[in-house]
Parts: C-alpha cells; structure tokens; sequence
C-alpha cells in the first residue's frame, strides 16, 4: 500500500507512552505503510513537512550542495522570511530558480497553503487522546491535524478522552471518534488484523524529543475492565466487557529481539484480582522473565538502532537514536576518542537531519568498540508494577503468595473511601504476612468524602508502617468529574464537602511532600497534623504559612495568625469563614466586618513573592 500515516500525540506531559498509536504503528508498518510520529509544536511539524518538498526541488536544480547541511537556515527563512537568513543559503541569491524555490515555500507556509487539499501528504491521521481536562490543547491538536490528511475519513481520534466525551469531540472537530479499544478485525481497513493484540511499536519513541517518564518498561495489559461499577471511574465505558486473561509472553519475546530488553513490565489492568486465571498471569509473567529475582542487563542501544537501520525498519527514527548515541559517546569518552570525533563530524553525523545511512554503517567498524565498551554494564533487578492498584477487597493469602513469586514494587492497594478501612487494613496486612514490604496507594479525595476522611487515611497508613515497619506511599488523587460538561476541560470541580481553599490546602501541603505521604509519623504530623484538631487549622491556615511554614513559624507570625483566628466571635467567623473558603481575598476591603476579622484576612493577602522577599532580608 505504502500510505503516509502520521500518528499524534497532542503536547501535554504524561507518564506513559501511547500505547493505542503504538499498536496502531505495528499495525500499518505491518502493511508496508510508512509510519511518522509526532508530539510537539504542530508549526515544527508543518516546516519539517514543508523543508522535505523544497528538497526534492532544491536537488533537482543542483545535487551538488549538501542541502541538508542547511536545514536550519532553510527553516528559518520558511518561517521568518528575513532576507538576511535567505543570504546564508547558497546559490540563494545567484540562481532565480533557488530564489523562486525558497520564496515560494516561504509564501507557501505564510499562507497557510500547507491545508490546501492539493497539498496534503498523509493519507491517514491518527489522534491519541487521553484526560478530559486536556480538552482544550486535544480539540486544537485534532482540528490542526486533520487538515494535513488527505480525507476527513482518513482522520481518526481515538482513545479516553474521545471515548467518554465522543459526541463533544465531534461537536468541536466535525469527525466521529471511536469509542473504546481496537479489539475487532476489519477496524481500519477490510482485512484480518486484531489491533488491540498486536505488539507495542517502541521504535515511534525514538522519533520525538519528548521522553516518558516510564520509558524503560513493557507496557501491557493481561487482563481489560473491571468487574466493579464504581461511580467515580471511567473504566466500565472504556473497557465495558471483563477480559480475564491475556498473554504476553510472545509480545515480550518479539519487543526484546526488535526493540532491545526492557527493565521493568508495567501492567496497566484495572482489577487484576478479579481475573479466574490470575495464577495463570502470574506464572506467565515469570515466563517471560520476570521471576522473582530476574536481573537485566541494559541492551546496547547503538546496535539496537544499527540493525532496525540495516531492517530498513523505521529508519527515521532510528537515525535520530544513533545521533543521539554518538554524542553520548563523545560526552563520555572525550578527548579519548578525538579521532571517533573527527570521524563524526567530517561524515555529518552529529545532526540527524544531515545523518545519511550509508555514512553511518560506513564507520560502524570503528566506532563500535567504544560503543561496546560503554554498554559493559552490571546486572540490574527487574520490577512488574500493576500500575492502576489491586483491589483490596480480592486480596487473600493465596493471591498474595502467588503475587510474591514475582519481583512487585510497589504493591498498589486503591483506599478510595474511608467506609473501606476494616477492608484495607486487613489487605495490607494479609500483603505484608507474604512478605510485602513496599506497598502504595491511591487515595482519591474531593469525590464524596469529606476533608477528614482523606486525613483518616493518611494517618491509617503512616500508623501501619510504624507497626509493621514496611513502607507505604500514598498519593492523593483529587476526584474530577470527566463527563461533566462544566468541569471536562478544567479542574474547577469541588466536591460536595470540599471548597477551593481546602482545595488547596492539600495541594500546597503534596507540593512539600512531592505529591506522595510516606512512613515517618513525626514527618505526617507536621505536614497534616498530629490530629483533628491541628488538620482543620491547616484546612484554614493561609497558604503562604503552609508553604513556607518554617519561616512564619520561627517568627511567630502563624501564631499570631492563629490566635487572632480563635478570638472571633461565632457571628465574625461566620461572616469570614466562607470568605477564606473560596481562596479570594482580591476584594477584602469591600467586606463589611469588624476590625478583628479584617485583621485575620489581612493575613490572606500575603503573597509568594512577599514570602520569598522577606526569607531573603
């Protein structure tokens, strides 16, 4: 067929990799497509788009120059237009065919001529989509995207977003997305293929700058859905039909001889637990090298990225990982390998776009020994993280014995409500009876709890690792409400018994704790309490005295705050309290109150910089 696909992640930060486009990736390379990835600035799309068809034409007029020499330049004047820039290209100025060439793609660009129809370049287009309160960047990703496709049937959006809020995608786009996973054949084209089981393309991570926080892990799912139906939670209507079992075990295999070995597995199941055949999952994982002490020896990636090129497998983004590796070389080894420079830089391969194929296999003899010895590294231990939490109310001594015989960390236990906290201490200690020492959990506030509730939580878990002397991590997890039309694009939402400056409150204390709660009662205390009562002061303690709690302490000036807080009358704090409550204090003046409460909001206009000013005198 050899389509043009272009796959779009839109430029938000997140942890993990796409795994529906990479799916999607295997799926047309599979079919000999070529297969372009994308995630950043769409303008840096459009003028690498644009350099390549002025190429072609520069060539054919003078194959002479070295025209990718000069692709900033080039760029810049498509961009800019600036006739000094246009000076620093050669022939620029002499040849009226160069000059015609380069000031009709400077117009070309300028006008926008790039969505003409005529002057489209993919045939397919497909938009990944992920938390609803990216709305805004992923409407603006999708309507920029699909005027680079050939066809409005060939855009397709897909993913969580576009799953939960399809009929306020196709409001905003004009283009129905599609709901829910890949898990038919015939989806995209009339033909056999099953996209949701195919293999994970990693190589479409080499070909953007933005690098994942979880990047050095296989990515899978061996079980889809969850048996539970709980109201906060997306996965009924992403993954409505529970799938207990799936393998991996092939997918592993095929990843590691394509792709190179991975450190560590991250399972993204919703309700592991739940699955009939989880003594099947876990005996499969060690299978595929993932036993309890499975090591990992770091893959040459050079040679990793040098046989996909010779494979002629995904050569874009492989050149870019070998450019990339030779600098690390020259970084490390220096002065070492002055001649390995020289080599480099006289064959251009110290940028990718002036990178050519046979240059780089022409000196793959000499500068694979230093790449050989840089990637003489030690065994490191493997981990398999079931990233989305296990359900305490499934959790027995059998299953925690069996989820031992595999190197866990941490054990994800959900402690969403604390009506569950009989249920959950009695999972954490029946993990902790099979030697689960490393435990996490999600704790999700804002929802239908009310602020003590998540303070109950954090302590339940701080005592238990006091008692049982193992680690808990908690991360707080504010409740948002992905359908609501007034609150999908932002994170406006306040829960029922929540305000924005109990909001905050929570927020200013998990910037100090770098969003987790761990063991260390002392260090709990402090930061949320050593009780009630000290809990609900933070709840209204001005959040410069939260953040910068150790000044305004030493120097008595939260004490103050405090005291002249507690001599209110009923009626003042009635008056002030729901003043504090929305977190704005831009009108204080206007507000009819006695001297004392005016007093106690006066505290609520310091702000950052005044904070930082006075910590610097």
């Amino acid at each position: 067929m050899n389509r043009k696909i272009l796959l779009v992640e839109p430029n938000y930060k997140n942890k993990y990799p796409p795994m529906g486009l990479m799916k999607i990736a295997s799926y047309y390379r599979e079919l000999g497509d070529d297969v372009k990835f994308f995630k950043g600035n769409l303008m840096q799309l459009v003028i690498d788009d644009t350099f390549e068809k002025a190429l072609k034409q520069l060539y054919a007029i003078d194959d002479s120059i070295f025209w990718e020499k000069h692709k900033p330049d080039i760029c810049l004047f498509i961009k800019k237009g600036s006739k000094d820039i246009l000076n620093k290209i050669p022939l620029a100025n002499e040849n009226v065919l160069i000059n015609n060439i380069l000031t009709y793609y400077r117009k070309y660009y300028y006008n926008k001529d790039y969505f003409k129809t005529e002057n489209r370049i993919y045939d397919r287009v497909a938009i990944t989509t992920l938390f609803t309160f990216y709305f805004d960047i992923t409407i603006d990703t999708i309507n920029f995207v699909k005027k680079l496709c050939k066809t409005q049937d060939g855009v397709m959006i897909g993913g969580v977003m576009a799953s939960i809020l399809p009929d306020e995608v196709e409001k905003k786009t004009g283009i129905r997305p599609f709901v829910g996973t890949l898990s038919e054949p015939g989806i995209l084209d009339d033909n056999k293929f099953i996209i949701d089981t195919m293999p994970l393309d990693y190589s479409i991570l080499e070909e953007i700058e933005y690098e994942y926080p979880a990047n050095n892990g296989y990515l899978a799912y061996m079980s889809r859905g969850c048996i539970n139906k709980c109201a906060f939670c997306a996965v009924p209507k992403l993954e409505p039909e529970y799938k207990d079992y799936l393998p991996i075990k092939e997918q592993v295999k095929e990843s590691e001889e394509r792709f190179g070995a991975k450190r560590d597995l991250l399972l993204l199941d919703n309700n592991v637990l739940a699955s009939c055949q989880f003594t099947k999952i876990i005996d499969e994982i060690i299978e595929a090298g993932f036993g309890k002490d499975s090591n990992y020896i770091p893959p040459n990636k050079y040679e990793i990225a040098i046989k996909n090129i010779k494979d002629n497998f995904n050569v874009r983004g492989y050149t870019k990982a070998i450019v990339k590796e030779y600098k690390k070389l020259v970084e490390k080894y220096g002065e070492q390998i002055q001649d390995i420079y020289n080599l480099l830089e006289s064959k251009h391969l110290f940028n990718d776009y002036t990178a050519k194929v046979e240059n780089m296999l022409s000196i793959h003899n000499e500068v694979k020994p230093w790449f050989e010895k840089m990637y003489q590294t030690k065994p490191k231990k493997r981990y398999v993280d079931f990233n989305q939490g296990i359900d305490s109310r499934l959790i027995n001594d059998d299953n925690m014995e069996k989820l031992f015989q595999i190197p866990i960390k941490p054990v994800r236990i959900a402690f969403d409500h604390w009506e569950l906290h009989e249920i959950y201490e009695k999972a954490v200690r029946t993990a902790v009876a099979h030697g689960h020492n490393n435990l996490s959990n999600y704790v999700l506030y804002n929802f239908k709890d009310k602020p003590i509730d998540l303070y109950y939580r954090l302590k339940l878990n701080v005592d238990l690792c006091d008692e049982l002397g193992v680690s808990i991590y908690s991360f707080p997890m504010k409740y948002h409400p992905i359908e609501d039309p007034d609150y999908f694009s932002n994170r406006d939402y306040i829960g029922e018994y929540w305000n924005r400056k109990f909001i905050r409150t929570i927020q200013a204390i998990l910037n100090s704790t770098k969003g987790k709660v761990g063991r260390g009662k002392s260090f709990f205390e402090k930061a949320f309490g050593s009780n009630e009562e000290e809990f609900n002061k933070l709840l209204y303690m001005p959040e410069v005295m939260i953040i910068y709690r150790r000044h305004y302490e030493q120097n008595g000036i939260t004490e103050k705050w405090w005291s002249a807080f507690n001599s209110l009358s009923v009626a003042e704090l009635n008056i002030i309290k729901p003043i504090i409550e929305t977190n704005n204090f831009s009108k204080i003046d206007d507000i009819v109150c006695s001297r004392k409460a005016k007093e106690v909001l006066s505290y609520y206009t310091i702000s950052r910089n005044d904070a930082e000013k006075e910590i610097q005198k």
